[in-house]
Protein backbone atom coordinates (compact mmCIF):
# COMPACT_ATOMS: atom_id res chain seq x y z
CA UNK A 1 0.00 0.00 0.00
CA UNK A 2 2.85 2.32 0.30
CA UNK A 3 4.36 1.74 -2.63
CA UNK A 4 0.77 2.18 -4.70
CA UNK A 5 0.45 5.70 -2.16
CA UNK A 6 3.83 6.91 -3.41
CA UNK A 7 3.65 6.30 -6.90
CA UNK A 8 0.34 8.19 -6.46
CA UNK A 9 2.52 11.59 -4.53
CA UNK A 10 5.43 11.27 -7.63
CA UNK A 11 2.64 11.63 -10.05
CA UNK A 12 0.61 14.32 -8.61
CA UNK A 13 4.19 16.33 -8.38
CA UNK A 14 5.08 15.39 -11.70
CA UNK A 15 2.17 16.53 -13.05
CA UNK A 16 2.49 20.18 -11.73
CA UNK A 17 5.73 20.67 -13.16
CA UNK A 18 4.92 19.25 -16.73
CA UNK A 19 1.55 17.91 -17.74
CA UNK A 20 2.79 16.56 -21.09
CA UNK A 21 5.64 14.60 -19.75
CA UNK A 22 2.99 12.51 -18.10
CA UNK A 23 0.53 11.63 -20.36
CA UNK A 24 2.58 8.20 -21.01
CA UNK A 25 2.39 7.69 -17.51
CA UNK A 26 -1.31 8.08 -17.47
CA UNK A 27 -2.10 5.62 -19.71
CA UNK A 28 -4.32 2.84 -18.48
CA UNK A 29 -2.03 -0.09 -19.25
CA UNK A 30 0.96 1.87 -17.85
CA UNK A 31 -0.97 2.04 -14.04
CA UNK A 32 -2.47 -1.05 -14.17
CA UNK A 33 1.15 -2.57 -14.61
CA UNK A 34 2.46 -0.20 -12.40
CA UNK A 35 -0.31 -1.29 -9.79
CA UNK A 36 0.33 -4.68 -10.55
CA UNK A 37 3.77 -4.78 -9.93
CA UNK A 38 3.24 -2.90 -6.50
CA UNK A 39 0.92 -5.80 -5.66
CA UNK A 40 3.18 -8.16 -6.34
CA UNK A 41 6.17 -6.35 -4.52
CA UNK A 42 3.88 -6.10 -1.28
CA UNK A 43 2.87 -9.64 -1.27
CA UNK A 44 6.08 -11.25 -1.49
CA UNK A 45 7.32 -8.93 1.54
CA UNK A 46 4.23 -10.53 3.14
CA UNK A 47 4.77 -14.11 2.43
CA UNK A 48 7.12 -16.34 4.68
CA UNK A 49 6.68 -19.81 4.81
CA UNK A 50 9.12 -20.96 7.53
CA UNK A 51 11.29 -24.13 6.71
CA UNK A 52 11.90 -26.99 8.11
CA UNK A 53 15.02 -29.25 8.17
CA UNK A 54 15.06 -31.73 5.73
CA UNK A 55 16.75 -34.74 6.81
CA UNK A 56 18.87 -37.38 5.28
CA UNK A 57 16.86 -40.88 5.83
CA UNK A 58 20.52 -42.16 6.14
CA UNK A 59 23.72 -40.33 6.74
CA UNK A 60 26.62 -40.08 3.87
CA UNK A 61 29.17 -41.59 6.18
CA UNK A 62 27.03 -44.75 5.89
CA UNK A 63 26.80 -45.25 2.26
CA UNK A 64 27.04 -48.53 0.93
CA UNK A 65 31.13 -49.48 -0.33
CA UNK A 66 29.50 -52.79 -1.63
CA UNK A 67 26.95 -51.42 -3.93
CA UNK A 68 29.25 -49.22 -5.36
CA UNK A 69 30.75 -52.01 -7.55
CA UNK A 70 32.50 -51.74 -9.55
CA UNK A 71 34.26 -49.35 -8.12
CA UNK A 72 36.58 -50.14 -4.54
CA UNK A 73 36.78 -47.50 -1.85
CA UNK A 74 40.69 -46.48 -1.54
CA UNK A 75 40.17 -43.75 1.50
CA UNK A 76 37.99 -41.77 2.92
CA UNK A 77 38.94 -38.54 3.98
CA UNK A 78 37.79 -35.49 6.32
CA UNK A 79 38.14 -32.01 6.84
CA UNK A 80 40.89 -31.33 9.43
CA UNK A 81 40.46 -28.20 10.18
CA UNK A 82 37.03 -26.63 12.01
CA UNK A 83 37.11 -23.08 10.00
CA UNK A 84 37.01 -24.89 6.76
CA UNK A 85 33.68 -27.07 7.61
CA UNK A 86 32.32 -24.02 8.91
CA UNK A 87 33.04 -22.28 5.65
CA UNK A 88 31.69 -25.24 3.87
CA UNK A 89 28.37 -24.86 5.60
CA UNK A 90 27.44 -28.60 6.53
CA UNK A 91 29.24 -31.46 8.52
CA UNK A 92 26.50 -34.06 6.37
CA UNK A 93 29.77 -34.20 3.60
CA UNK A 94 32.03 -37.52 2.25
CA UNK A 95 35.51 -37.30 0.30
CA UNK A 96 35.93 -40.52 -0.94
CA UNK A 97 38.71 -41.91 -3.44
CA UNK A 98 37.21 -44.11 -5.59
CA UNK A 99 39.11 -46.65 -8.17
CA UNK A 100 37.40 -48.26 -11.09
CA UNK A 101 38.81 -51.52 -10.78
CA UNK A 102 37.16 -52.22 -14.52
CA UNK A 103 39.22 -49.57 -16.10
CA UNK A 104 43.05 -50.46 -16.91
CA UNK A 105 45.67 -49.62 -14.57
CA UNK A 106 46.99 -46.61 -16.07
CA UNK A 107 43.80 -45.12 -17.05
CA UNK A 108 43.57 -41.15 -16.40
CA UNK A 109 40.20 -41.70 -15.51
CA UNK A 110 40.55 -45.24 -12.98
CA UNK A 111 40.79 -43.02 -9.63
CA UNK A 112 38.41 -40.34 -8.74
CA UNK A 113 37.86 -37.66 -5.88
CA UNK A 114 33.99 -38.16 -5.06
CA UNK A 115 33.01 -35.09 -2.66
CA UNK A 116 29.57 -34.87 -1.68
CA UNK A 117 28.12 -32.07 0.69
CA UNK A 118 24.62 -32.08 1.93
CA UNK A 119 22.26 -29.30 3.43
CA UNK A 120 18.72 -30.14 4.86
CA UNK A 121 18.09 -26.60 5.58
CA UNK A 122 19.55 -24.20 2.53
CA UNK A 123 19.47 -20.90 3.44
CA UNK A 124 21.67 -20.26 0.87
CA UNK A 125 23.38 -21.44 -2.23
CA UNK A 126 26.08 -23.16 -1.24
CA UNK A 127 29.58 -22.55 -3.08
CA UNK A 128 30.03 -24.15 -6.15
CA UNK A 129 33.52 -25.18 -7.66
CA UNK A 130 34.04 -22.11 -9.77
CA UNK A 131 34.05 -20.00 -6.82
CA UNK A 132 36.27 -22.43 -4.48
CA UNK A 133 38.55 -23.04 -6.85
CA UNK A 134 39.11 -19.52 -8.10
CA UNK A 135 39.48 -18.49 -4.75
CA UNK A 136 42.63 -20.76 -4.07
CA UNK A 137 44.50 -19.39 -6.85
CA UNK A 138 43.21 -21.04 -9.67
CA UNK A 139 41.84 -19.51 -13.03
CA UNK A 140 38.95 -21.13 -14.99
CA UNK A 141 39.89 -22.24 -18.55
CA UNK A 142 36.58 -23.81 -19.23
CA UNK A 143 32.92 -24.35 -18.07
CA UNK A 144 30.42 -26.23 -20.41
CA UNK A 145 27.07 -27.65 -19.43
CA UNK A 146 27.11 -31.02 -20.03
CA UNK A 147 24.11 -34.20 -20.23
CA UNK A 148 25.00 -37.50 -18.26
CA UNK A 149 22.28 -40.51 -19.74
CA UNK A 150 22.00 -42.83 -17.08
CA UNK A 151 20.60 -45.65 -17.06
CA UNK A 152 17.77 -46.97 -14.26
CA UNK A 153 16.14 -50.01 -14.73
CA UNK A 154 15.12 -50.33 -18.24
CA UNK A 155 14.76 -46.78 -18.63
CA UNK A 156 17.23 -43.91 -19.30
CA UNK A 157 17.40 -40.07 -17.32
CA UNK A 158 19.40 -37.10 -19.18
CA UNK A 159 21.03 -35.71 -16.23
CA UNK A 160 22.60 -31.80 -16.23
CA UNK A 161 25.97 -31.50 -15.13
CA UNK A 162 28.95 -29.36 -15.83
CA UNK A 163 32.47 -29.83 -16.96
CA UNK A 164 34.98 -27.23 -15.82
CA UNK A 165 38.77 -27.01 -16.48
CA UNK A 166 41.45 -25.10 -14.14
CA UNK A 167 44.78 -23.72 -13.96
CA UNK A 168 46.86 -23.08 -11.17
CA UNK A 169 48.19 -19.30 -11.91
CA UNK A 170 51.12 -19.74 -9.30
CA UNK A 171 54.52 -20.16 -10.56
CA UNK A 172 55.84 -24.04 -10.70
CA UNK A 173 59.54 -24.29 -10.39
CA UNK A 174 59.72 -27.85 -12.42
CA UNK A 175 57.92 -25.63 -15.33
CA UNK A 176 55.07 -29.03 -14.83
CA UNK A 177 51.37 -28.00 -16.31
CA UNK A 178 48.91 -28.05 -13.37
CA UNK A 179 45.83 -27.75 -15.44
CA UNK A 180 42.84 -30.23 -13.86
CA UNK A 181 39.28 -30.85 -14.73
CA UNK A 182 36.21 -30.95 -12.27
CA UNK A 183 32.75 -31.63 -12.76
CA UNK A 184 29.96 -31.35 -10.60
CA UNK A 185 26.05 -31.64 -10.55
CA UNK A 186 23.04 -30.43 -7.90
CA UNK A 187 20.13 -31.59 -6.61
CA UNK A 188 17.72 -29.71 -5.50
CA UNK A 189 14.27 -31.38 -3.27
CA UNK A 190 13.45 -33.20 -6.97
CA UNK A 191 15.24 -31.47 -9.25
CA UNK A 192 18.30 -31.61 -11.01
CA UNK A 193 20.84 -28.44 -12.18
CA UNK A 194 24.16 -27.78 -13.04
CA UNK A 195 24.56 -24.59 -11.81
CA UNK A 196 24.48 -21.96 -8.72
CA UNK A 197 21.60 -19.94 -10.86
CA UNK A 198 19.84 -23.06 -11.72
CA UNK A 199 20.23 -24.04 -8.11
CA UNK A 200 18.36 -20.47 -6.86
CA UNK A 201 15.79 -20.70 -10.15
CA UNK A 202 14.60 -24.22 -7.66
CA UNK A 203 14.65 -22.76 -4.87
CA UNK A 204 12.80 -19.35 -5.62
CA UNK A 205 10.38 -22.63 -7.10
CA UNK A 206 9.58 -23.98 -4.19
CA UNK A 207 8.72 -20.85 -1.99
CA UNK A 208 5.53 -22.08 -0.69
CA UNK A 209 6.74 -25.79 0.56
CA UNK A 210 7.88 -26.15 4.14
CA UNK A 211 10.96 -28.05 3.02
CA UNK A 212 13.96 -27.62 0.87
CA UNK A 213 16.94 -29.41 0.83
CA UNK A 214 19.83 -29.12 -1.42
CA UNK A 215 22.94 -31.32 -2.18
CA UNK A 216 26.43 -30.78 -4.21
CA UNK A 217 27.98 -33.96 -6.10
CA UNK A 218 31.41 -33.01 -7.31
CA UNK A 219 34.34 -34.84 -8.25
CA UNK A 220 38.01 -34.64 -10.25
CA UNK A 221 40.08 -37.48 -11.68
CA UNK A 222 43.46 -38.37 -9.73
CA UNK A 223 46.82 -39.52 -11.41
CA UNK A 224 49.20 -42.12 -9.48
CA UNK A 225 50.17 -39.99 -7.26
CA UNK A 226 46.82 -38.70 -5.80
CA UNK A 227 47.55 -35.22 -7.88
CA UNK A 228 43.73 -34.05 -9.89
CA UNK A 229 44.52 -34.41 -13.58
CA UNK A 230 43.01 -33.91 -16.55
CA UNK A 231 41.95 -36.45 -19.02
CA UNK A 232 40.27 -35.82 -22.39
CA UNK A 233 36.89 -34.04 -22.33
CA UNK A 234 34.85 -37.14 -24.14
CA UNK A 235 37.01 -39.38 -21.44
CA UNK A 236 36.23 -37.71 -18.98
CA UNK A 237 32.61 -37.50 -19.83
CA UNK A 238 32.16 -41.30 -20.50
CA UNK A 239 33.71 -41.84 -17.13
CA UNK A 240 31.46 -39.58 -15.12
CA UNK A 241 28.43 -41.16 -16.91
CA UNK A 242 29.63 -44.51 -15.55
CA UNK A 243 30.12 -43.18 -11.76
CA UNK A 244 27.01 -41.38 -11.38
CA UNK A 245 25.35 -44.30 -12.97
CA UNK A 246 26.11 -46.41 -9.99
CA UNK A 247 26.24 -43.46 -7.21
CA UNK A 248 23.36 -41.44 -8.00
CA UNK A 249 20.69 -44.51 -7.50
CA UNK A 250 21.91 -45.67 -4.20
CA UNK A 251 22.06 -41.91 -3.28
CA UNK A 252 18.25 -41.69 -4.58
CA UNK A 253 16.71 -44.76 -3.08
CA UNK A 254 18.91 -44.90 0.54
CA UNK A 255 20.07 -41.25 1.06
CA UNK A 256 18.19 -38.65 -0.11
CA UNK A 257 14.55 -37.73 1.11
CA UNK A 258 11.94 -38.49 -0.87
CA UNK A 259 10.40 -35.55 -1.82
CA UNK A 260 7.21 -36.82 -3.38
CA UNK A 261 5.90 -38.42 0.37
Amino acid sequence: MLRILWFAGVTREMRKVNPDMMKPYTQSAFLICAVVLAIAGIAMEWVHVEKLPFPLKKSLDRLDEKGLAPYKVVSRGKIKYEEVVKNLGTEDYIQWILEDTDAAADSAVRKCLLFITYYELPDRVPHVPEECYMGTGHQRLASDSVTFEIKKGGSERKIPGRHLVFESTRSNYWGRSEKFSALYLIKVNKDYTNSRDGARWVLNKNIFSRYVYFCKVEWNFLGSSGAKTYPKREEALEASKKLLSVILPILEREHWPDWEK
